[in-house]
């Protein structure tokens, strides 16, 4: 059975939300820690 390209094209898609997701939780982080430290 041949591909049509959508499968890599799925998991490009895949790949590129696990790394926003990544980045999301990262900066949620850092604004929580920026915030606790300027209420000191």
């Amino acid at each position: 059975m041949f591909s049509n390209g959508t499968e890599g094209v799925r998991l490009d898609h895949e790949t590129e939300v696990k790394e926003l997701h990544a980045k999301i939780g990262q900066l949620t982080v850092e604004r929580d820690f920026l915030s606790k430290a300027l209420r000191r």
